[in-house]
């Protein structure tokens, strides 16, 4: 397997080149070794990659595709990300230091999500609609035109999948912005887009500063949509400029998802599930589970199984087998991370396990964090209004299905819910009041590329995946064909 890095050039409308713009240092944050440095993008790299994107979205070789031809397209992709699994799963933990179990599942998952949309454009068919008169109505679909592409350092692989695979299928020019964290897998993606003979300058590649590539392809005129994953403040600023251009969005921002456990819960399937949804990822994830109710008549022993088989996680490194819980992205990422932990013991928390990084030789060059859970705060407090994006999860107890729906709702956030119960009807009740994108009844986290995704309130705006999903990247237009042959009679005309 090929363990070398990218060569450090971008992927600027087809044609790799060195960068212009500051320098960006990928870190292997499992011992702080750096992988690479690269020269990010410049604005300068943006206008060359929206001119040449322009050019080659509206040539009629790409224009004039039929839907099922696009469709070949996106299987090649899908198969030269499957033939580079392993590479891609390497590359990947190295860039964010997650664990090779994850990352070979998100290089499966963004295969996946590129096959499943060119099946969508083999089935995507437009609406003849029922006509009120003498003449033929029907609604067909067509492409936006360029797609800015805004993806997060968590999980790049799957979310650059996740927009650029409907947004190409609709028949746009990508223009995609990874995450400065990790910019490397998505340089990857090019080369094999790339090998798949995707016409060139419909798919770039822009690592850089967010100030100076991302809010460029927010601001340009020439971009037609911009599809957004990341934090909520950086999502807001982004809404008021689409406003401006009047262009749509889509924003995927964070969460701070409640996960219930009722008395009558399977205990064993819940306290899996809770630890997965929060604990995976080390807890870096915008659906982490990290606000618990636990119902009062099992708080107490519920909580303590919860820390105990917590204390029973293998926190190690990434390319570990047995390891569960990894270092985090970033050493800077930490330090946030520690403030929240040390916000809430200012406001009266008590740590139940964890709070700390872990100590000895395999831990001290890493940024690690063990997993952390905290009671004794009220529902009110910083560290269960705020998303801390990290292995940290707050438990508070509830009385009814009343009082935890309150408080479930009392948020900003509107991501993503647990429900643990054996009763179906009240999770399903539940499931209904609970107000969330995503909910998830007796398991967690668990995604498929056909189920629409997104969130509500401060988590977002706009769907992703699903059949939808390709015609969240076009415009519908409605046309009526006269049948008669006769002149409209308003005229008067003979």
């Amino acid at each position: 397997m090929d363990h070398s890095f990218p060569d450090g050039r971008l992927f600027v409308g087809g044609e790799w080149q060195t960068g212009r713009g500051s320098d960006i240092t990928s870190v292997f944050a499992a011992d702080g070794t750096e992988n690479t440095t690269l020269a990010g993008a410049s604005k300068e790299d943006v206008e060359v990659a929206i001119d040449r994107a322009i050019t080659a979205q509206t040539d009629p070789a790409w224009q004039n595709l039929k839907p099922h031809e696009r469709a070949t397209y996106l299987y090649r992709i899908a198969d030269g990300i499957t033939a580079n699994i392993d590479r891609i799963s390497w590359l990947q933990s190295r860039d964010t230091s997650k664990t090779r179990t994850e990352t070979r599942a998100l290089a499966t998952s963004a295969a996946a999500t590129f096959r499943y949309f060119g099946a969508v454009l083999e089935t995507a068919d437009d609406l003849l609609t029922s006509p009120r008169g003498d003449y033929l109505t029907y609604s067909v679909h067509e492409p936006l035109g360029l797609v800015g592409a805004i993806t997060p350092w968590n999980s790049p692989i799957a979310s650059d999948a996740q927009k650029a695979a409907p947004a190409l299928a609709a028949g746009n020019a990508v223009l995609l912005k990874p995450a400065s964290w990790s910019p490397l897998i998505s340089l990857e993606l090019a080369r094999i887009v790339e090998e798949a003979g995707l016409p060139k300058g419909l798919f770039s590649v822009l690592p850089g500063s967010g100030r100076e590539v991302g809010n460029l392809l927010v601001e340009h005129p020439d971009i037609s949509k911009v599809s957004f994953t990341g934090g909520t403040s950086t999502g807001r600023q982004l809404a008021h400029v689409a406003a401006e251009k009047l262009m749509p969005v889509s924003l995927e921002l964070g969460g701070k998802s409640p996960t219930i456990v009722f008395e009558d819960c399977n205990e064993v399937q819940a306290l899996a599930g809770i630890l997965f949804g929060i604990f995976s990822s080390s807890g870096q994830s915008c659906i982490a589970g990290s606000r618990l109710f636990v119902q009062r008549s099992i708080y107490d022993r519920f909580v303590d199984r919860l820390v105990q088989a917590t204390n029973a996680l293998r926190v190690g490194h990434p390319f570990d087998a047995a390891t569960q819980v990894s270092s985090m992205v970033h050493a800077d990422h930490r330090a946030s991370v520690e403030g929240y932990v040390q916000a809430a013991r200012d406001e009266g928390g008590e740590v139940l396990t964890g709070g700390s990084r872990p100590t000895g030789a395999d831990y001290d060059q890493g940024a690690y964090y063990k997993p952390t859970i905290i009671a004794g705060l009220t529902n009110q407090a910083q560290t269960c209004r705020e998303e801390i994006f990290g292995p940290v999860l707050v438990v508070m107890p509830f009385d009814d299905e009343e009082d935890v729906i309150a408080m479930s709702n009392d948020n900003d956030y509107g991501l993503a819910c647990g429900i643990w119960s054996r009763d179906h009807a009240k999770c399903w009740r539940l499931g209904r009041a609970i107000r969330a994108g995503t909910v998830w009844i007796n398991t967690y986290k668990q995604f498929s590329i056909t189920t629409p995704f997104g969130g509500d309130g401060a988590s977002g705006m706009g769907r992703e995946k699903g059949r939808d999903g390709l015609r969240a990247y076009q415009r519908q237009k409605s046309i009526y064909q006269d049948l008669s042959g006769l002149p409209h009679p308003w005229a008067r005309l003979r």
